[in-house]
């Protein structure tokens, strides 16, 4: 199992505002913190704008911070968002593709299961989970 990109960006970006809600921050400072593209970050954050997980101040010294207490800010349910509803393997889809092991086949029930224990674990976590050691955290990401 792995989470796209999409979804680790959604939460370094979260991180990131987690540690600096004194004040608003920039995609281009969000980017060259991570060395991560700021195209694939203009993604993220809209999704997280429209979510109402961030809020964007636009214009001569706007940027993003967050809409909501770290602590408010539960991990499954931001996984989930950023995943997307698209089934794991194709058998579990609305409109299933044909398979001939279907009938047969327990792999569906597996992975279902997997997937609902990777959730149900990221739901006990919070932003603030996250960055519980601040210090640390600033310090490797300012270093440029």
């Amino acid at each position: 199992m792995r989470l796209t990109t999409f979804s680790d960006y959604t939460l370094r970006v979260l991180m990131f505002l987690a540690l600096s809600r004194e004040r608003l921050a920039t995609i281009p400072e969000i980017a060259a913190a991570y060395e991560i593209s700021e195209n694939h970050l203009m993604k993220v954050v809209h999704q997280l704008a429209r979510a109402g997980v961030i809020e964007s101040v636009r214009g001569k010294g706007g940027g993003i911070r967050l809409a909501h207490p770290p602590e408010e800010i539960h991990l499954g349910q931001i996984v989930r968002a950023s995943e997307g509803s698209a089934p794991i393997v194709e058998c579990l889809a609305d409109e299933p593709a044909s398979c001939r092991i279907a009938p047969a086949c327990r792999l569906a029930a597996v992975l279902s299961r997997a997937f609902e224990t990777l959730y149900a674990t990221l739901d006990e976590y919070t932003l603030a989970d996250l960055v519980r050691t601040p210090n640390r955290l600033k310090a490797i990401l300012t270093r440029s």
